[in-house]
């Protein structure tokens, strides 16, 4: 795993990558991040493998933070708040999937709206946290042989 995430890449590439899986990893439309992920991965030449990771590890924040979203969302726009029962929300899509993309689909642009705020803001949070973190493994990595040397400049 360590090699895979090493691949070709600086600490600074592989923070970014471990960033920005986790910030997509917390889009609040379930089933999105995945192809948001691999996405960002081809239009910015990041680690696709840091990026699913950081994606799988932002999973279970996601859903609580959905409504967090929609709630932001709504309170930008002054959008009545939508009443919100997960379990009833599933059983709805289940039975109508299109009546219930109509019914809530503005709700779901409302989440998308708050994320796109706090995004970035996570982003750059987790990648400036990161990237210290990983220069020092790298460090310490090189030292112990698990990771070739850098060339000379």
């Amino acid at each position: 795993l360590l090699s895979l995430l090493a691949e070709g890449l600086s600490p600074g590439r592989r923070a970014l990558s471990l960033a920005m899986g986790f910030a997509l990893g917390l889009f609040p439309i379930l089933g999105a991040t995945t192809v948001l992920c691999l996405a960002a991965g081809f239009a910015f030449r990041l680690n696709h493998v840091g990026l699913q990771l950081a994606n799988h590890l932002a999973y279970p924040l996601q859903v609580p933070l959905i409504l967090a979203f929609v709630r932001l969302g709504e309170g930008l726009v002054g959008a009545p708040r939508v009443s919100f029962d997960p379990l009833a929300l599933a059983r709805h899509f289940q039975r109508d999937a299109s009546g219930f993309l109509r019914e809530f689909g503005r709700t779901g642009l409302h989440g998308i709206l708050g994320w796109s705020l706090v995004a970035p803001v996570l982003l750059a949070a987790a990648f400036l946290a990161l990237r210290p973190v990983l220069r020092r493994l790298d460090a310490a990595l090189r030292r112990s042989g698990r990771l070739p040397a850098l060339p000379a400049a």
